[in-house]
């Protein structure tokens, strides 16, 4: 597992996108503060760059450190969370203006993935993740059903749980501190 992540930190710190698993599914991923590697993701999905991206930290110390006021209720929501759940909050800080919502928002997810955490942890910044899928097509459950225009586009493919099944998408939660909670996706 070290290779793997030494490989893609590599590839991430030249501003690449890497194919990887996350405590979800397949993921596309870069440096979440390289503007320039996310718009490479935006034009690998042809995704319009109006629909936003998720990003992963490894711990509530960087969520803290990339979200301007984190609202109590979200360590509640996060700390009973049965399942991977991404949050949607308001006034992100510290990464790349294209990733950021036309709102001021931006969906974050704390990992829990071995790989994951410390590959993110040995980075030291946040990275996005994407499903591994191009714009309007499903997201692939396991790797060998990721399309090769992705596999083909990306910098690096991390050699880790390519024969294991996916999970699912996580559930979104938008967790606004005027407006509430809204749940986005379960």
């Amino acid at each position: 597992m070290k290779e793997e992540i030494n490989k893609a930190i590599e590839v991430l710190k030249r501003g690449g996108l890497i194919v990887y698993p996350t405590d979800t599914v397949w993921g596309i991923g870069c440096d979440a503060t390289n503007a320039e590697a996310v718009e490479k993701i935006y034009k690998l999905k042809q995704r319009d760059d109006s629909q936003a991206l998720i990003c992963l930290v490894n711990n509530y110390g960087m969520l803290e450190r990339h979200v301007d006021n984190v609202p109590r209720m979200a360590y509640t929501i996060l700390d009973i969370a049965d399942k991977p759940t991404t949050v949607i909050y308001d006034n992100p800080a510290g990464v790349a203006e294209n990733l950021i919502a036309h709102d001021n928002t931006l969906a974050i997810r704390i990992v829990d993935h071995d790989f994951c955490k410390k590959m993110i942890r040995y980075f030291g910044r946040p990275i996005v993740s994407t499903s591994a899928n191009l714009s309007g097509k499903p997201t692939p459950k396991s790797f060998k059903e990721i399309d090769e225009v992705v596999l083909k586009g990306v910098d690096y493919v991390v050699n880790l749980q390519q024969q294991k099944n996916g999970g699912n998408p996580s559930t979104i939660i938008k967790l606004s501190n005027s407006s509430g909670i809204k749940i986005i996706r379960e």
